[in-house]
């Protein structure tokens, strides 16, 4: 069995999402003064790959602790859509099903290659990377929940299309860019009733997911095998910061 890291590493240096701040790491203890070394860290839930649980967005939804073990665990598939998506191009299901047969219940990951625009990655583009990245919209919601997969992960900062979350209120700017580059309104092509859809509908549904996915992940497009996500047994926890690994039998 071979392993592949889908994981982006943390570091000083891992941006937190728009308008979050980065993690803080400092030393308390070090060698020269207490023989051992211990670090103490200080971090938004939301950096590099991390799963979010239901309560992020669901009043009285369930916490990372409540996701059980033969849910984060299954076979799944990791489809590259790369080839048909640009800055805020929406992702929909058919660009999805027709690289490769997607089964109820599934784990799926969809692969934009916008992971290449993340910090330490070959083309570091952070402003790229968080602002103007593939996303999905209600359509892909929906089908997503209909579907009932076990969860979902993408190579991006968020599921959801950047016009569609408050990026357009934190940078005006790209909100301007946009409705210059495409000729359409965010405001009016986005209700706001229907921001971070890609959170709302999918996670009332019991369908949580990774962002941020990375790592090797160009090693295992189109292809089926057993992939597995492992955040914090958080009680309490809104998100957490994990690993994800795709299991392949060779």
């Amino acid at each position: 069995m071979r392993l592949v890291d889908l994981s982006h590493s943390v570091s000083m240096h891992t941006p937190g999402w728009v308008g979050y701040p980065s993690m803080k790491i400092s030393y308390f203890q070090r060698h020269a003064t207490h023989g051992i070394v211990s670090q103490f860290i200080e971090t938004p839930l939301h950096v590099s790959t991390h799963m979010d649980a239901e309560m992020h967005v669901v009043s009285g939804g369930s916490d990372m602790a409540s996701v059980p073990l033969d849910r984060l665990v299954g076979e799944g598939v990791i489809v590259d859509v790369s080839d048909v998506v640009d800055d805020f191009a929406v992702i929909t299901p058919e660009m999805i099903t027709r690289k490769v047969e997607v089964k109820r219940g599934d784990i799926l990951i969809y692969h934009t290659g916008w992971w290449r625009y993340y910090n330490e990655a070959p083309l570091e583009d952070e402003v790229r990377y968080f602002c103007r990245h593939p996303g999905g919209t209600r359509r892909l919601a929906e089908w997503i929940a209909e579907m009932q997969f076990a969860w979902t992960g993408v190579d991006t900062a968020s599921a959801d299309m950047p016009m569609n979350t408050s990026i357009r209120y934190k940078r005006p700017d790209i909100a301007r860019e946009y409705a210059r580059r495409t000729g359409r309104d965010p405001e009016v092509e986005y209700p706001e009733q229907d921001l971070f859809v890609m959170h709302h509908v999918p996670f009332r549904a019991g369908v949580l997911h990774v962002e941020n996915v990375g790592g090797d992940i160009a090693q295992v497009l189109n292809r089926r095998c057993t992939i597995g996500a492992f955040p914090w047994k958080f009680r309490g926890g809104e998100a957490s910061i994990c690993r994800v690994v795709a299991f392949l039998d060779e």
